[in-house]
């Protein structure tokens, strides 16, 4: 492995366990985790995540720095490995590590939930809010016959 895909998993690793005890982390979680099913891992990847956080947050609680360097070195080993076994490419680790720094640099930045409540009368088909939509077809069953 070349030293610039090193350095990337291995900065991959320290932000991803960083940001493994902030409020950020579920996006953090979300991020990664799509960033291994994208690339065909096997699945276990957001389990693994989870049992690294609390791992991390016991090893925080009892200011065990070698628990906290194990579990970076631990995702910094994951991350080469993807890499090696080419279901990962630098340009994949150093997109996710840009969107990784970026939640860390402004955790106030989580995505947030939109919640919408429709109100003035009966609605008898979809309802859409949107800035701009391009292509959409929408199909409605035919409303009920009444007697």
């Amino acid at each position: 492995m070349d030293s610039e895909l090193a350095a990337l998993a291995a900065s991959g690793a320290t932000t991803l366990v960083s940001l493994m005890v902030t409020d950020s982390w579920t996006h953090a979680r979300d991020l990664v985790g799509r960033f291994f099913s994208r690339s065909g891992a096997d699945g276990t990847a957001i389990t693994d995540l989870d049992t690294a956080r609390t791992q991390l947050l016991s090893a925080e609680a009892t200011e065990d720095t070698q628990a906290t360097h194990a579990i970076t070195e631990q995702w910094h080993t994951c991350l080469q490995r993807h890499l090696q076994a080419s279901a990962a490419t630098g340009n994949d680790l150093r997109k996710l590590l840009t969107s990784l720094q970026r939640i860390a640099n402004n955790p106030d930045t989580q995505p947030s939930t939109v919640h919408n409540d429709i109100s003035g009368g009966a609605q008898h088909g979809p309802v859409i809010q949107s800035g701009r939509i391009v292509g959409l077809t929408v199909h409605h069953a035919a409303a009920p016959a009444q007697d």
